[in-house]
C-alpha cells in the first residue's frame, strides 16, 4: 500500500506542476516548486521507510519458520506416507473385487466376442494361405509372412510356446500300457473264440480301448486303470434286442438286454444238425446237455450284468495260461460285480486293466455297456448307455490330421492338471474341447498358436456359462467325422443340455461364474509367467 501511495503522489505532481514551455521561470513560480520538490521529498523518505519496516518484519517471520525445517520435513514425510498406504489400500480391495466379482461378467463378454474375431481370422487366413499355394510361387513367403503378422498381433503367443515346452506329458508311459494291454487283449481274444465256440454263452468280440488312457491324455483324476470295452455277440439260436429302461435324460439312458430264441433248423453244422431251442423239446435238450443263454445268464429273459460279468471272469482265469503273457506277467483278479479287473505286474512295472463289456446299437459305435453310469444303477439287467467308443474314435480321427505336436492334449492335460481345483470336471473340459476342434480349423492348432487356443476353449466355456448351456458332443452333432457311426434315431435328436443343473440352480450357475473368473485369472498369470 505504501508503493501504490508514492506513486500516486508522483504522478499527482506531474499533472499538477507541468514545467512551462518557455525557457525562464518568474521567482514566485520557482520558490513554489522548490518547496513541493522538498515536500514530495519528505515524503518519499517516509514512505522508504516504512517499507523497510515492513522488509524486516517479514524477514524475521521467514527467518524463524526456516530455522524449524527438520519440522517441516518430519510432516511432509509423514503425509506421504499416509497418503501411499491410502492408495494401495484402496487398489487392493479394488483388484480383489474385480477377480472375485466382475472378471465373470466383463471378461466373459470380451472373450465370447474374442472367439468369433479368432474363428473369423482363422478362417480368413487359411483362405488366404490356399490361394497364395494356388498361385505358385508364393505360397512360402506368404506363410512366413502370416505367421510374422500373426506373432506380432497376439503378443502371448510367445509365452505360449514356452509353456508348452514346460507340460509334463505322459505320452510315453501311456503308449507303453495301451500297447501292453492291447496284446494281451488281442491274444485273449483267440483264446475267447475257441472256448466259447458252439456253446450257449455269448461271443466276445475284438476289444477297443476307450477312456483318457486310449485317447492319448490323463486328467489328475485318472485313477491308472486302462479301460477295454469287450462287445459281446449273441451265441447260435439267440438274438440281442435292446429295450429302453429309463425316461431320463437322453444323455444318461439305461436299457434292458432282452435276449430271444431264433430258429436253427435250416443251420446245419459239419458233424451234425444243431439242435434247435424253439423246435426240440426240453427233455431232448436236457439228454443232450443243451441250455439256452436265457438259462445260463438271464434273469428273465435279459442279460444280467452281474451274472455276465461273474462267467467272463472265470473264462479269463481258464484262459490265462493259454496266453503268451502268462510267462512275464503275475496276474491278480480284483472283485468286481460289473466288469472284470486285472492287476498285472512284472518287477516293478505294473498295470490295471479293467474289461468292460457291452453289446453294440446295431452297426452303430454306440453301446450299452456293464459300467455304471453317475447315477447309481441298482438293477442287475440294467446297461448304460455309452458314447465312449465314439469319442476315442473322434480323437484317433484328430491324432491323423494334426500335426505330430498333439497340441488338443496339451490343452486338456493344462486344464485338467496344472489348473486343476477348479470346478469344472474332467469330463467338461473334455467336451469343451472336442467342441472347439470342430469349430477352429485343425491347421490352426500348432504350437506358435498355442495361447490362442486356450483363450478359445476358455471363451467357449465363457460362452457356455452365459447360456448354461453346453451342448451334448455326440448326439445330434452334426460336425461328426464320417467314420463315426451313430444310428438313424440319434441323428435328428436335440442334443442334451450338459449344463442343466446350471440352468435350475441359480446359486450354483453364479458359483461356476465365479470358478470361470478365477480360472480366467490364474490361466493368464500362468501365460505370464512363461
Amino acid at each position: 500500500m505504501a508503493l501504490l501511495a508514492m506513486i500516486f503522489l508522483l504522478v499527482q505532481s506531474l499533472i499538477q506542476y507541468p514545467q512551462p514551455a518557455g525557457d525562464g521561470l518568474d521567482e514566485a513560480t520557482h520558490c513554489r516548486m522548490k518547496e513541493r520538490q522538498e515536500l514530495l521529498d519528505h515524503e518519499m523518505a517516509r514512505l522508504l521507510q516504512e517499507l523497510e519496516e515492513q522488509d524486516e518484519g517479514w524477514g524475521a517471520v521467514l527467518s524463524g519458520a526456516l530455522q524449524q525445517w527438520p519440522f517441516w520435513v518430519i510432516a511432509g514425510v509423514l503425509l506421504l506416507l499416509a497418503l501411499w498406504f491410502t492408495c494401495r489400500r484402496r487398489s487392493g480391495e479394488a483388484s480383489n473385487n474385480d477377480v472375485h466379482e466382475g472378471e465373470d461378467s466383463v471378461d466373459g463378454r470380451e472373450e465370447c466376442m474374442e472367439v468369433k474375431v479368432q474363428e473369423s481370422s482363422d478362417a480368413s487366413e487359411q483362405r488366404s494361405r490356399e490361394k497364395e499355394d494356388h498361385d505358385g510361387g508364393k505360397g512360402e513367403s506368404g506363410s512366413d509372412g502370416m505367421e510374422d503378422r500373426e506373432k506380432t498381433r497376439y503378443a502371448g503367443n510367445e509365452q505360449g510356446i514356452l509353456l508348452v515346452d514346460r507340460i509334463e506329458w505322459p505320452v510315453e508311459d501311456l503308449e507303453r500300457g495301451c500297447s501292453v494291454i492291447a496284446e494281451l487283449m488281442e491274444s485273449l481274444t483267440r483264446v475267447f473264440v475257441d472256448s466259447v465256440s458252439n456253446t450257449p454263452y455269448p461271443v466276445p468280440q475284438e476289444a477297443i480301448g476307450v477312456g483318457s488312457a486310449f485317447e492319448g491324455w490323463s486328467p489328475r483324476d485318472w485313477d491308472g486303470v486302462y479301460r477295454v470295452l469287450v462287445p459281446l455277440n449273441p451265441p447260435p439260436g439267440h438274438t440281442f434286442h435292446l429295450e429302453p429302461n429309463s425316461a431320463g435324460q437322453l444323455a444318461a439312458r439305461t436299457f434292458n438286454v432282452c435276449v430271444e430264441l431264433v430258429c436253427t433248423c435250416e443251420k446245419e453244422q459239419v458233424e451234425e444238425k444243431p439242435l434247435c431251442f424253439l423246435h426240440h423239446s426240453r427233455e431232448e435238450l436236457r439228454r443232450k446237455q443243451k441250455r439256452s443263454l436265457l438259462e445260463m445268464l438271464c434273469t428273465s429273459s435279459y442279460l444280467d450284468v452281474e451274472k455276465t460279468s461273474r462267467w467272463f471272469c472265470q473264462l479269463v482265469r481258464s484262459s490265462w495260461l493259454q496266453v503268451p503273457q502268462w510267462h512275464s506277467w503275475h496276474v491278480v483278479f480284483q472283485p468286481c460285480s460289473r466288469s472284470c479287473r486285472l492287476e498285472l505286474s512284472k518287477g516293478r512295472e505294473s498295470l490295471t486293466v479293467e474289461m468292460l463289456f457291452g453289446v453294440r446299437r446295431g452297426d452303430s459305435d454306440i453301446f450299452v455297456s456293464s459300467q455304471p453310469t453317475k447315477a447309481t444303477i441298482t438293477a442287475s439287467t440294467a446297461w448304460a448307455e455309452t458314447y465312449a467308443v465314439a469319442e476315442a474314435k473322434f480323437f484317433r480321427h484328430i491324432a491323423r490330421q494334426l500335426p505330430c505336436e498333439s497340441l488338443h492334449l496339451k490343452c486338456l492335460q493344462l486344464f485338467t492338471c496344472i489348473l486343476r481345483d477348479t470346478g469344472f470336471s474332467s469330463s467338461t473340459w473334455k467336451t469343451v474341447v472336442m467342441h472347439v476342434l470342430t469349430t477352429v480349423p485343425l491347421s490352426r492348432w500348432h504350437r506358435r498358436a498355442f495361447a490362442r487356443r486356450l483363450w478359445d476353449i476358455m471363451a467357449y466355456l465363457d460362452r457356455c456359462l452365459q447360456l448354461t448351456h453346453l451342448r451334448h458332443f455326440v448326439l445330434g452333432n452334426e460336425r461328426l467325422p464320417a467314420e463315426i457311426s451313430l444310428p438313424p434315431a440319434m441323428r435328428g435328436v436335440v442334443p442334451p443340455n450338459l449344463f442343466e443343473h446350471l440352468a435350475r440352480d441359480p446359486a450354483a450357475h453364479r458359483e461356476a461364474r465365479q470358478a470361470y473368473g478365477r480360472l480366467r485369472f490364474r490361466l493368464g498369470v500362468l501365460l505370464s509367467s512363461h
